[in-house]
């Protein structure tokens, strides 16, 4: 059984908190664990067992929240401030390179992947 909400499908078989937190960007566990206590739901209740009423109560807690493509519009927004203002992590950005002090003569391969213009999921 599949539960959909915001027009994701989420596996009935899945706990709440673990469900909310695979299916949207930027809910990790611990927000999806607060969502889950402030609507009072059972820490150990499954996707399939939600009401209808449970699932749209779900549905306004999260559209109140910046989640999945506003929030990635929000992140390149940030990144091209920095890149326009002319900053040092802007710069860093622009090259491809880590932004935040890492090294680069080894292990920068993952800031090469992730520091390009369109950042996707």
């Amino acid at each position: 059984m599949v539960v959909h909400i915001l027009g994701k499908p989420i596996r009935g078989k899945y706990l709440i908190n673990y469900g909310l937190a695979a299916a949207f960007y930027g809910l990790g566990l611990k927000t999806a664990t607060r969502v889950c206590s402030k609507l009072g739901f059972y820490p150990h209740m499954r996707m399939h067992q939600l009401s209808e009423q449970q699932t749209m109560s779900i549905t306004k807690e999260l559209s109140e929240m910046t989640i999945d493509s506003k929030l990635l519009s929000q992140i390149r927004s940030n990144i091209q401030l920095k890149k326009n203002t002319g900053s040092y992590a802007g710069l860093r950005h622009a090259m491809g390179l880590p932004v935040r002090g890492q090294r680069t003569k080894t292990n920068a391969k993952t800031a090469r992947k992730l520091n390009k213009l369109d950042r996707k999921m």
